[in-house]
């Protein structure tokens, strides 16, 4: 299934960038502003928008996805927090809207050595 007036990659994943990024006293939300996204499948998500300095660390990361908004987890459920996304960068997310999966995967930061 294709995604229309997305950008995609050579394997057809789609390629989206943030376009908001929203706080509340419950969660951190990152807007995607793209619609007619395939409704299983991995999707890399370009962070344009850092969290404002200053929000609590251990607030819950939602991504807002065809018009819905649902918490990203990490394997396990786990909740992606504010602590795990700090500044810009692309994150790596499998969606599965019929299943109720938004997961990111973990990478470790870069050590200097």
């Amino acid at each position: 299934m294709a995604c229309l007036d997305v950008t995609t990659n050579v394997q057809g994943i789609p390629y989206l960038q943030t376009t908001n990024v929203s706080v509340s006293d419950t969660a951190v939300d990152f807007a995607l502003g793209f619609r007619r996204i395939p409704p299983v499948g991995l999707i890399a998500i370009r962070v344009a928008n850092s969290i404002p300095d200053g929000t609590t660390d251990t607030l819950p990361i939602t991504l807002t996805l065809n018009g819905t908004t649902r918490p990203l987890t990490f394997f396990g459920g786990a909740a992606v927090t504010v602590a795990d996304l700090a500044g810009t960068g692309v994150i790596l997310v499998f969606n599965d809207r019929y299943n109720g999966i938004l997961q990111t995967f973990p990478v470790a930061p870069a050590t200097a050595g």
